[in-house]
């Protein structure tokens, strides 16, 4: 474990950026000394506004950020390989990220200690807390299989066998839902058996899954909870919208996003770009995509309407995460690997840059539904 910028700790003096933040094209303000290498999450504590984000330079970092929008370097811990997957507590004080090297690690922010708590056979690619009362943690693994741990405990309390290995994860009690390779995708029911899946199925999308995001929204006052469902992105510029129970299967659908029209008169294909990341809005429900093509949208799915598109920032999103109140929307400009290696950035071009987007209600607010 690090620490960088001129803090000890969470909560000691900061770094003050003031005016002197950067500022993308849009307005967005850029957080100061992002990672040097590529970012492959961020994830915002629901307890204050500490932003954290894993990279592939083996570490993750945490940026306080202001009422004013400046930011400031607060804490680093480091894995062995590249950091794949980042979450916080719903208390805000600990940290878990997933990496490369095949741990888990949780970093405690009082104490600014980080240790290993999971293990698998492969690169862990996914991690999620399931019953933050009891401390419960689920790892997701290209060794085909999802743990669970009780921070208390050195072993798995359970392990759940995969179709294939884990490429996106994620976690709104009780529904654990897994997107693998061979375009399967496995829900869990942790109210049941987390050990064995209620649904085997796959994915309504022709190719890879990229991303999967539960829905986020809470319910109106004297409404009941909206039915449960997700979010699937691909690699062909198309999302899905996916309820789990049978009774809600009609409201089904996807749509083309991330994809970029040739000239009326040319004769070349559409171009399709990853779907890389989906964030819910944690009071609206409306959601965000981010994608290869460099272009962010706001969407409303109950209305089927694009609510905002942002302009191009020239290179590949990453990565995205809206804060606990939905006034913060962080992006990750940064390459994502959708074209190999060999057209990753040279070492030390410091092309990675994370940005903060000051949300307006007309931005994210959800639309009347279509008659």
């Amino acid at each position: 474990m690090a620490l960088f910028g001129n803090s000890t700790s969470f909560g000691a003096p900061q770094q003050t950026l003031g005016n002197t933040a950067a500022a993308a094209p849009s307005g967005d303000v850029e957080v100061s000394q992002p990672p040097p290498d590529g970012i492959s999450a961020l994830a915002f504590s629901s307890a204050a506004d500490f932003l954290a984000a894993s990279s592939w330079d083996n570490a993750v970092r945490v940026y306080g950020v202001e009422p004013n929008g400046s930011t400031a370097p607060k804490a680093m811990y480091q894995h062995e390989a590249p950091v794949l997957d980042v979450v916080w507590s719903k208390d805000g004080s600990k940290i878990i990220s997933a990496g490369a090297d095949k741990a888990a690690r949780l970093y405690d922010v009082q104490s600014g200690q980080a240790q290993q708590v999971a293990a698998h056979d492969a690169p862990i690619k996914s991690v999620r807390w399931v019953d933050q009362g009891a401390g419960i943690l689920a790892t997701g693994s290209w060794d085909k299989t999802v743990k669970y741990w009780d921070m208390r405990q050195p072993n798995p309390v359970s392990t759940a066998q995969l179709a294939e290995r884990c490429y996106t994860m994620d976690c709104v009690w009780p529904y654990l839902v897994v997107g693998t390779a061979e375009r399967k995708i496995q829900i869990f029911d942790l109210q049941q058996n987390p050990g064995v899946p209620i649904i085997t199925m796959d994915s309504p999308l022709k190719y890879q899954t990229r991303v999967i995001s539960l829905f986020q929204r809470q319910p109106e006052p004297g409404q009941p909870t909206p039915p449960p469902g997700f979010a699937i992105g691909s690699v062909e510029g198309r999302v899905a919208i996916q309820y789990i129970r049978d009774e809600n299967k009609n409201l089904n659908f996807s749509f083309k996003c991330h994809r970029k029209d040739p000239p009326a008169a040319s004769r070349e294909p559409q171009q399709l770009f990853c779907v890389n990341d989906i964030s819910f809005h944690p009071v609206q429900g409306t959601f965000s995509t981010v994608g290869s093509d460099g272009s962010i949208n706001f969407w409303d799915k109950d209305s089927k309407t694009r609510l905002k598109t942002f302009d191009s920032k020239g290179s590949p999103i990453a990565a995205s995460a809206f804060n606990r109140t939905g006034s913060i929307f962080a992006y990750a400009v940064s390459y994502d690997w959708h074209k190999g290696h060999s057209f990753a950035p040279p070492s030390g071009s410091n092309t990675n840059k994370i940005f903060l987007h000051s949300c307006t209600d007309e931005e994210v607010k959800r639309r009347p539904k279509k008659i």
